[in-house]
Order: C-alpha cells, then sequence, then structure tokens
C-alpha cells in the first residue's frame, strides 16, 4: 500500500543568520537613547558642578589679602625649577625603600599571619609571640620607632651595615612597623577562609601544611589584596619620614633648599611629586576592590 506523500515543511532559519536579522525593538531603542541621554547629561552635571565649586574656591583664595605673599613664598615658579633637581633625587632614595620595605614586609607579615593561626598547644610560645610582636609594633608611633632606632641602634656600634646605616635603621623602622599591620590583613583573610575548605583539603589527603598553602592561602590573599594596597599606599608616604634621621630624601632636600630663603616653594615640590607617586597606585586598589566587589555597582566612577 503506497505512503501518502508528507507535506514539506520550510527549513528553520539558521541562528546566524536569525542574528543577522535581528532588530531592536522600537521599546529598546527608546530604552537606549534615554540611557545615553541620562549618561550624557550626568556627566555635563558633574562636569559644570567641578568647575563652578574650582572657581569659587580658587576665587575665595585668590582675592584674600595674604594671597600675594603666600603666592611668593608657597608657589614661587623660579624656586620649583631650581629646588626640582635635589627634590627628584631625594624622591628616588624614597621610591627604593619603599619598593625593598614592601617585599620584606609582605613576607614578614605573612610568617606573622601563620604563626598566629597556627592550631595546638605545643605552637603557644610561636602564638604568644606574633601576637605580642603586632601588638607592640601596632601601639607603638612609627615616628617614634624611627627614633629609637636610628639614634639608639649606632649606639651599640654594630658592624656589617655598609650602606648608608642611617637609611637601613630607618628602613627597618618601616618594616618593623608595617608587618605588625599586614601580619593582621594577612590574618583577617586567612580566617576569613570557611573552616569546610581546609576540612576538605585534608580529607583529599593533604597535610595541614599543604592545605594552608594550596587551598587557604590563594584564597585569604585575593580576600585581602585591596586592603594590602592600602597599607602600600600608606608605606610610601610614610617612608619620608626617614628624613628625621637626616638622610637626604625628598622631604629633607626639600628642607635644605627652603633654609637658604626661607621659601617654602620646595614642601609644595615634594608633596606634588609624592601624589604623583600615590594616585596610580590608589587608582589601583580602586580597581582591585571593585572586581573583587569590594564596592557596591551604585558607587561612583571616583
Amino acid at each position: 500500500m503506497a505512503r501518502a506523500p508528507q507535506p514539506s515543511t520550510p527549513a528553520a532559519p539558521s541562528v546566524s543568520s536569525a542574528g543577522a536579522n535581528w532588530q531592536p525593538s522600537q521599546l529598546q531603542r527608546q530604552r537606549l537613547a534615554y540611557r545615553r541621554g541620562r549618561t550624557v547629561r550626568s556627566a555635563v552635571t558633574a562636569a559644570l558642578s567641578t568647575l563652578v565649586l574650582l572657581a569659587v574656591l580658587i576665587g575665595a583664595v585668590t582675592s584674600s589679602p595674604g594671597w600675594p605673599r603666600v603666592h611668593e613664598t608657597f608657589f614661587n615658579w623660579d624656586k620649583a625649577k631650581d629646588s626640582f633637581p635635589a627634590v627628584a633625587a631625594g624622591l628616588w632614595l624614597n621610591i627604593r625603600v619603599m619598593l625593598i620595605c614592601a617585599v620584606i614586609v609582605v613576607v614578614l607579615g605573612l610568617a606573622l599571619a601563620i604563626l598566629r593561626t597556627l592550631r595546638g598547644p605545643v605552637f603557644f610560645p610561636l602564638r604568644m609571640f606574633a601576637a605580642a610582636y603586632t601588638d607592640l609594633f601596632r601601639g607603638l608611633p612609627l615616628i617614634l620607632v624611627l627614633l629609637l632606632l636610628g639614634f639608639g641602634v649606632p649606639a651599640l656600634s654594630l658592624g656589617g651595615v655598609s650602606f648608608q646605616p642611617v637609611v637601613v635603621y630607618g628602613g627597618a623602622a618601616l618594616v618593623l612597623t608595617y608587618s605588625a599591620y599586614v601580619a593582621e590583613v594577612f590574618r583577617a583573610g586567612i580566617e576569613s577562609v570557611h573552616p569546610s575548605q581546609r576540612a576538605a583539603a585534608r580529607s583529599l589527603g593533604l597535610s595541614n601544611a599543604q592545605a594552608l598553602r594550596y587551598v587557604v592561602l590563594p584564597q585569604a590573599v585575593r580576600r585581602v589584596l585591596p586592603p594590602l594596597l592600602n597599607d602600600f599606599v600608606s608605606l610610601q608616604k610614610d617612608s619620608g619620614l626617614i628624613s628625621i634621621l637626616g638622610v637626604i630624601d625628598a622631604i629633607r632636600a626639600a628642607q635644605i633648599s627652603t633654609a637658604s630663603d626661607f621659601n617654602y616653594t620646595p614642601y609644595i615640590v615634594a608633596g606634588f611629586l609624592f601624589v604623583c607617586l600615590t594616585i596610580p597606585l590608589t587608582r589601583l586598589t580602586d580597581w582591585v576592590a571593585r572586581r573583587q566587589g569590594w564596592y557596591g555597582v551604585s558607587g561612583g566612577a571616583v
């Protein structure tokens, strides 16, 4: 018995052709136009309000009776050009001190954090030492640590320090102080990892050290990266405090230049250079924080 012919069905359009022919609806185009308009309007409003605020501030400052004297004393262009080479050379010392201290601070801070998170009564002396260290150097002002090391240690007449002992002692003071803060940052990250992560690693046959290295620490470091970068921003600024020991860094070079005629423009130059260093690291910190979800989606651009 012959089978009846089946009606042919049109072939379904391919996904690529359907995507190529897709056009947004009228409602969707209206929504996109509205959003673009809101974005442009917000940008224009922000720019205008910023310009108005700056104009008001500049007008209030420049119209004050003492502005000519302040301009000559703090914003002298010729003095800025004369002092810039010495201040920039001193800033290079600040940068080197900050970079070397940052590496040592990370290593020492992580070691202290691990010591504070060790379990078992046998590790009590190590936990007590780490806790005492962090409590001591978080309680002491940085400038006091600088003075104690910079003027107290040389009195011991210790040998073995060949490169500018005052710079070494100043860097040691920065390391001792900031490692205490960084240790607490790392410890907070380690303790924020849920205990089930360590238990799962142990159930897979990893030892305690392996679980800490391969499971806990990667998560902890990723979580505390934004506050860790904030500490490095502070370290970058506080590297200028080594000038109180007589080190010719950016601050000390500005002070020497100022002492010749009591014109304080070199301090403005030094501050400007420090800001030029700090702002990029601050913006990097904000970018990392947004990627880690530290800032809400409703936050502004700055």
